[in-house]
């Protein structure tokens, strides 16, 4: 719910600016206004569940989120939208920092955290995917406001099943301190840098190396503060791990290449190829659909057969690949024939990759900083979000409008911006291969343990004097 929530609203935006009258520039905020409180919050609620348990920070977000997916849905006016949408940003974050962190401790077992984590991460990625389709669907049959009320019954039904099923669980108790200095320089160095990633377009750049300058000077006084803190917010400790800091850096450029082709898909077949806002939905089913089903099925059997590292690679390869041939669709292209083989090819190659960055993410963390470690990785993934969908769309912009300048017609001119967008998002995905090959490779000689014991008889099963 929260990971489709942001990009639910892309093949509604015309339709909410013809309702409300947003201006060009102002119709971003609708967007945006989710996008800045949930990559700028993030670590500091993820801290804030570590202290006043998981559980009930999850909880809470629900029904923050919940409840300002109803203000959005029953907005009529452009204020009141963007307000609920920033609303709807900080439930997301406080129900996303916690979740992996609940994950690791309800399923310490390899092997079954392995598989929860790939039902995590094939629910993930079938909400994003999902959106576009769910978007233009309810967009053209019942009205935009319903992208966001189709929330308030999942809300509800989420929320009384983790009140139901998850154990009360006890945080360390804010008397340990979440370092609430660190946690003002990094919210707001966050927070900037969204702010500056998916405005670029808008602004001078100029005003947008301004606003990163600033942005780096939160981050290095956050960093100098987390050295020098006696309860820090962010234990440097955790980047000593190469798998949590690499991991994190390869899901940066996977996220920013994938997050930019479901923006970017979605336009070329709008803008270039005609299709309406319900079949731009529909043409993107089979990539949730093969993702759902290869990491239900196969994404945990085959990280335990080849380990995470094998499968990443595989996966980042086939995700460069797909990139590679979105980098030639014509003006006059065909979703079956230029569209849909390198759609599947991401999703097979999503389909392997997310899990197995997840899980290296998570390796070794400890208990106590799962709830921190979690909310950094939700971090980076915003983040990549962001940064792909800033910059793919201003080069595709940019080349666009040079083109037509010189006398290219507008179609052709369209896909050829689009192009220059999948060739760069084909060399993110590069970059990422390259990264994860030189960083995340195993020590030598050592082997990712899988446990293949079998469970406690007492724990899995009733003997038949039970049973009977």
């Amino acid at each position: 719910m929260t990971v489709l929530d942001g990009n639910i609203v892309t093949v509604a935006m015309p339709a909410i600016q013809r309702d409300l009258g947003f201006s060009g520039p102002g119709l971003a905020w609708v967007v945006n206004a989710y996008l800045i409180p949930f990559g700028g919050l993030l670590l500091l609620v993820g801290r804030l569940g570590d202290l006043v348990g998981r559980r009930r920070m999850f909880t809470a977000g629900l029904a923050v989120f919940t409840a300002a997916s109803v203000l959005c849905g029953l907005a009529t006016g452009r204020g009141l939208l963007v307000t609920a949408r920033a609303l709807q940003g900080v439930g997301g974050a406080m129900t996303s920092a916690v979740v992996l962190g609940m994950l690791v401790a309800l399923f310490p077992e390899p092997r079954e955290q392995a598989r929860a984590i790939a039902v995590f991460s094939a629910v993930g990625a079938a909400g994003g995917a999902l959106g576009t389709f769910l978007g233009g669907a309810l967009t053209q049959t019942v009205g935009w406001h319903w992208i966001f009320l189709i929330n308030l019954p999942i809300g509800v039904v989420a929320w009384v099943a983790a009140i139901r099923i998850l154990a009360p669980e006890e945080g360390a108790g804010l008397g340990k301190g979440a370092d609430y200095q660190g946690a003002a320089l990094v919210t707001g160095a966050l927070m900037l840098t969204v702010y500056t990633i998916v405005g670029a377009g808008d602004r001078a750049v100029g005003t947008t190396l301004t606003l990163a300058v600033v942005a780096l000077g939160l981050y290095v006084g956050f960093v100098l503060r987390q050295a020098r803190a006696a309860r820090p917010l962010l234990r440097l400790r955790l980047f000593r791990s190469r798998a949590l800091s690499g991991a994190n850096g390869v899901q940066i450029m996977m996220v920013a290449g994938m997050f930019g082709f479901q923006y970017i898909g979605a336009l070329y077949l709008q803008r270039v190829l005609g299709y309406s806002e319900l079949a731009t939905g529909t043409a993107f089913l089979p990539a949730p659909i093969a993702i759902g089903v290869l990491m239900l099925t196969l994404s945990a059997r085959t990280i335990a057969r080849f380990g995470p590292y094998r499968v990443l690679l595989a996966g980042l390869v086939l995700i460069t690949g797909g990139m590679a041939l979105l980098s030639r669709v014509p003006a006059d292209g065909s979703y079956v024939a230029d569209v849909l083989p390198a759609m599947l090819l991401l999703a097979v190659g999503f389909a392997a990759a997310m899990p197995a960055v997840t899980g290296l993410a998570m390796t070794g963390t400890r208990e106590e900083d799962a709830g921190l470690a979690s909310g950094l990785f939700n971090t980076t993934q915003v983040v990549g979000g962001s940064l792909g969908l800033a910059v793919l769309t201003t080069l595709a912009a940019s080349r666009t409008e040079r083109l037509t300048g010189g006398g290219e017609g507008a179609v052709a001119a369209t896909a050829e911006g689009y192009r220059l967008a999948f060739t760069v998002a084909a060399g993110i995905a590069m970059v990422a291969l390259v990264l994860a090959a030189a960083i995340l490779r195993p020590e030598r000689g050592h082997v990712p343990h899988v446990s293949t014991a079998r469970p406690e008889p007492s724990m899995t099963r009733l003997s038949p004097r039970d049973r009977s």
